[in-house]
């Protein structure tokens, strides 16, 4: 009995134990096809967010979303069933690009943490050409830099960029939910048919989502962000208001949205990388790029429906 005893433990501890460690080969492997997957899902408007390269949990919600509409087992893993259906867009997961004149012009600008200070400058533009590239082709800083490793991102130089969508998907948003859960917003047209998908930063402790159906009251590009400290529980008692001009680093990004629930809404974020991972002051954050294509798919009266 002791030896079935000893038996059953020994299979256990191996059946918990890790896997073994594999070798670069099979790592660069799993990473290219990883990169491959997320790709593909921003092609599918089920945006992992930022394209990076690296498992987090925007790219398992985003295969969650992308396994609800194919109907497949839900899992969040990127498992053969759900492989073999991406892979039905055979587009290759990379494309190249070459820096324009207009792309290294700029302008470029250091953006200060501090409100005040950022309410002295004429536009939050991006502080560097890799930034810019960066969310142009929806992926991070880093992702670009460890694509092209020789590259000095100057003019005239031919990049390895992610090959993205470039489109949004065809149709109107009537309805778009908002939740918490899963940190998703998610958007329908008029059938009740899913659009897209994207990761969502929404709310927190001090400034929790406001859990209802609201609507749409308008849409802004380019916002101009009306900075009031005593909006924000975090903010410097010393700060007066301030107005902070328009740029894809300003603290709303490229887009507001408008709700029905005063002072709330949906905008862009100057740092992709957070989203979903951190809280805000209440208001749903997406990534720059992802808040454009929310833009155009809603218009006035388009419901929003925030949900645990």
């Amino acid at each position: 009995m002791r030896h079935l005893t000893f038996l059953l433990v020994f299979s256990t501890l191996l059946l918990s134990a890790p896997p073994k460690k594999t070798g670069p080969r099979a790592r660069k492997a799993t990473d290219e096809r990883l990169l491959r997957a997320q790709v593909l899902l921003d092609r599918a408007h089920l945006s992992p967010g930022e394209i990076d390269g690296s498992w987090g949990d925007n790219t398992r919600t985003a295969l969650q979303g992308f396994q609800s509409t194919r109907q497949l087992p839900i899992t969040g893993q990127l498992d053969d069933a759900t492989w073999n259906a991406l892979n039905q867009d055979q587009t290759p997961e990379l494309t190249n690009y070459t820096i324009t004149k207009e792309d290294a012009g700029g302008p470029f600008e250091k953006v200060p943490e501090d409100m005040v200070k950022k309410a002295k400058l004429e536009r939050l533009a991006y502080e560097t050409l890799v930034e810019s590239l960066a969310e142009r082709f929806h992926s991070s800083p880093g992702l670009l830099k460890k694509l092209n490793p020789k590259t000095k991102f100057a003019e005239g130089e031919e990049i390895r960029v992610p090959n993205v969508h470039t489109e949004a998907p065809a149709g109107r948003a009537v309805r778009i939910i908002v939740d918490k859960s899963d940190s998703v917003l998610i958007a329908y047209d008029e059938k009740g048919q899913f659009l897209a998908q994207y990761p969502a930063t929404m709310g927190s402790e001090h400034d929790p989502l406001p859990i209802g159906t609201w609507t749409v009251l308008a849409v802004v590009k380019n916002p101009t962000f009306h900075y009031n400290p005593g909006l924000f529980w975090d903010a410097d008692p010393s700060h007066s208001k301030a107005k902070i001009a328009p740029g894809p680093n300003n603290p709303v990004g490229v887009v507001w949205i408008d709700l029905s629930k005063e002072h709330y809404g949906i905008h862009g974020t100057p740092e992709p990388s957070t989203i979903a991972k951190t809280q805000s002051h209440g208001c749903i954050r997406l990534t720059n790029w992802d808040a454009m294509e929310l833009a155009s798919l809603v218009m006035s009266g388009t419901e929003a429906v925030l949900q645990e």
